[in-house]
């Protein structure tokens, strides 16, 4: 079967649009063709009508919930929500319950994604059995089930021996730790950063330094055993710093900034709304700053979503109860290109690149580039289209975004996964 995805504005390599024709043939991409040739016989022509034509989109942090909390998300309906917003490959957290501590967790996670067939997913494994910070689990046997990488991701790996152990056996194997870096010590009863929001409301606070202890502690360890150090969800200015001086020392540190932290501060809380709770929590307008300048130096490597799924019920009770998480896979692109792009403030080749070719680069896929004999993994997106952010029309079971009534440009239209239209807008 060949299809041809013609009058496609394509991304080239100095950063310009072009007018492309891409034939896609048994799942890679066969041909790119000048806007101006004409194109051959093909089992299906799609004409792109000069929209955007990208790779499609790599999330390397999100929730899918299964198993054990199907009432917030499943593997299929998070594949779809993710095929949605225009991302081709995600790669989901542990904190299941059970835990994705063993091979046959891993395994029903692969399965459920091959039964869903829309995107690709990618499994992390926990660092230490049921999330705890006691023991070790099996990182050779979990890496020979298909885990891309080990993650306590929910809860911080507080015992230093305990990450430097998982280090050093991580990095004999040439596996990544990804680590959500925060200190327990001080963030008990918290739920939101401390700062002006907290005080105001009478509510604890979560410290900037509960992050950023347990990034430069990391980074330390990560130069003493050579793994590959990933930080999730960098939200702080202290954190950013240790990450940019650990890269110009050659460490090997790599790193990712979720949507909501470079748009969002605690000044745009508009009141005890637990849509806008999440962790790390929304900081400074200083720390917002320090995460774009990052994300645009490189110090930050790519752009994530964090999506976590919440049901409304659980939503609902309040700022101080509520989950920490909101979803984040049918708005990051739309919120990202209004807010930077369309404003002038950033290149549409830097967006496209954080989202596709640098966390491939960094995780070592093969997908995120438009070349012939890639994966036909591609997004079309519509840079006019402009509309309302509309939770209640989510392919995600959750509803919990502080965007919804938002309007934005540049909403993805169709999304195909190794050669396969996996969703397609309905006009």
């Amino acid at each position: 079967m060949t299809v041809i995805i013609r009058n496609a504005s394509v991304l080239n390599k100095e950063g310009l649009l072009e007018r492309k024709h891409i034939e896609l043939q048994e799942g890679v991409i066969s041909a790119i063709i000048d806007g101006n040739e004409a194109i051959g016989e093909a089992t299906e022509i799609i004409d792109a009508e000069g929209k955007l034509l990208i790779p499609g989109l790599i999330d390397m942090h999100v929730h899918l919930r299964e198993p054990g909390f199907e009432h917030k998300e499943t593997v299929e309906t998070g594949s779809r929500s993710a095929a949605k917003g225009g991302f081709t490959t995600i790669a989901c957290m542990p904190n299941t319950r059970p835990v994705t501590d063993s091979p046959e967790i891993v395994q029903f996670v692969k399965d459920k994604a091959r039964e869903a067939g829309l995107v690709k997913v990618l499994p992390y494994a926990a660092i230490t059995k049921n999330e705890l910070g006691r023991e070790l689990t099996d990182f050779a046997a979990l890496k020979e089930a298909g885990a891309i990488g080990y993650t306590d991701d929910g809860v911080g790996v507080q015992s230093a021996q305990m990450m430097k152990d998982a280090m050093n056996i991580a990095a004999s194997l040439d596996m990544p730790v990804i680590a959500h870096c925060e200190d327990n010590s001080l963030v008990e009863g918290c739920c939101v950063a401390e700062g002006e929001f907290a005080k105001k409301h009478g509510l604890k606070g979560i410290p900037n330094e509960s992050e950023a202890i347990h990034v430069g502690r990391d980074i330390l360890l990560a130069e003493a055993t050579g793994v590959h150090y990933h930080v999730c969800h960098v939200s702080t200015e202290q954190s950013v710093r240790l990450i940019r001086q650990a890269k110009e020392i050659g460490i090997k540190v790599t790193a990712e900034v979720c949507p909501h932290h470079l748009l969002l501060a605690e000044d745009d809380i508009p009141g005890l709304d637990a849509n806008w709770k999440m962790n790390p929590p929304l900081r400074s307008s200083r720390d917002v700053e320090a995460c774009i300048e990052g994300l645009l130096d490189g110090t930050l490597d790519m752009i994530v979503t964090d999506h976590a799924p919440h049901s409304e019920e659980e939503k609902a009770k309040g700022m101080q109860l509520a989950p920490f998480g909101i979803v984040g896979f049918e708005t990051a692109f739309p919120l990202l290109y209004t807010a930077f792009v369309e404003t002038g403030k950033w290149d549409l080749s830097l967006l496209v690149q954080r989202m596709t070719a640098d966390p491939a680069r960094v995780f070592r896929l093969n997908t995120g580039v438009m070349e012939i004999g890639a994966p036909a993994d591609l997004t079309l997106i519509d840079l006019e289209q402009e509309k309302e952010v509309d939770p209640s029309s989510f392919a995600s079971k959750g509803r919990n975004t502080p965007f919804g009534g938002w309007k934005l440009k540049g909403w993805p239209v169709k999304t195909w996964v190794d050669g396969k239209a996996v969703w397609t807008e309905k006009n």
